[in-house]
């Protein structure tokens, strides 16, 4: 059943045309973020540009791995889940997105949630995915998870994400 509404959730997400993220205020800070689902585009805005550009560009993937992924990522989905208030989110998601990029894999088979401190979001409920830590990355095959990589990596990320696809493979 669980897994079930994990792919009707996941499939809900994906057939959504429109971009449903909202620029909010953070109330511990009073700093804008962003609340929803999100576009790597929506990151570019003046709030959010500067982190996320800067952690993009100076992350260097492993190209080996990065070719592992290229190949071993189709047929998968991944669901990222971030706070733009959390710094490991700042540092983690754009180094992520960019692996995503350098290993071919299409923005339409990946998701970006962003919540607020409490781990929600318009439409999102939190405790049916287990989200306690931010980011947290899951990834699915036929809608099922195979495996996530919670807050920062045992590795790096790509390294995390091989092994979520190698263990997969067994």
């Amino acid at each position: 059943m669980k897994t079930m509404f994990l792919f009707l959730l996941f499939i809900s997400i994906s057939v959504s045309g429109q971009n449903k993220c909202e620029l909010t205020v953070d109330a511990k800070t009073g700093k804008p973020m962003l609340l929803g689902l999100t576009k790597t585009v929506d990151f570019q805005d003046s709030n959010f540009y500067q982190w996320f550009n800067s952690e993009y560009t100076k992350y260097k993937p492993d190209s080996a791995t990065v070719e592992f992924l290229r190949d071993n990522l189709k047929g998968k989905n991944i669901l990222i889940i971030m706070g733009t208030w959390c710094s490991d989110s700042r540092r983690e998601v754009p180094r992520f997105v960019k692996i995503l990029d350098a290993a071919g894999f299409p923005e339409t088979e990946y998701k970006i949630i962003t919540v607020d401190r409490k781990k929600k979001a318009p439409g999102f409920d939190p405790d049916s995915l287990n989200i306690e830590l931010v980011p947290t990355f899951i990834v699915y095959e036929n809608g099922k998870e195979i495996g996530r990589i919670i807050e920062t990596p045992i590795e790096t990320l790509e390294i995390d994400l091989k092994n979520i696809l190698v263990k997969k493979e067994k």
